[in-house]
């Protein structure tokens, strides 16, 4: 499998993809998350335009994605989400460093995300790739919109934190 640009017609197998990996939250009580939608075709896109946005596919087909945008001076992954029937193969991981490839060609100094605190396949995940929790103290001004957009969306009632992984 190879990572390569999202296309248009993968717009809507991302949105799939990401209603298969939210399942897993179910496991542990955050059944709210499991159930919240994708975003939108249209947000979707909007990555994919600033050629920010990447697949790993078989056969075509992406069964896993990276979209993102530039924050602050760093490349702030939205979103990473693997098909769970392809999930423990390095799918994530590869494009996590896809998108540090990315970043530190644009002159980009870190790769940041925000992240629930205490989902083993969340926070304890990205550190083990490098990802470093930020102090609410150390938060860019961008990251502080992201948080406040997140808390409006009622997400932040389970435990949350900002990571980042210098480049």
């Amino acid at each position: 499998m190879r990572i390569r640009a999202v296309t248009t017609t993968d717009l809507p197998l991302l949105q799939d993809i990401e209603r298969a990996a939210g399942e897993c939250f179910r496991t542990v009580g955050m059944d709210a998350i499991a159930d919240d939608e994708p975003l939108t075709l249209k947000e979707l896109d909007d990555y994919r335009r600033t050629g920010l946005a990447w697949a790993t596919a078989d056969r075509g087909r992406p069964v896993a994605y990276l979209i993102a945008e530039p924050v602050d001076g760093a490349l702030h992954i939205e979103q990473v989400s693997v098909h769970p029937d392809r999930a423990r193969r390095g799918l994530g991981r590869a494009l996590i460093d896809h998108a540090a490839a990315a970043a530190a060609e644009r002159g980009l100094d870190a790769l940041t995300l925000t992240t629930f605190r205490d989902v083993p396949w969340n926070a304890p995940y990205y550190e083990r790739l490098g990802f470093a929790p930020l102090a609410d103290d150390a938060l860019t001004s961008g990251l502080r919109a992201i948080r406040d957009r997140e808390s409006a969306h009622g997400i932040d009632r389970w435990p949350r934190v900002c990571m980042r992984r210098p480049l």
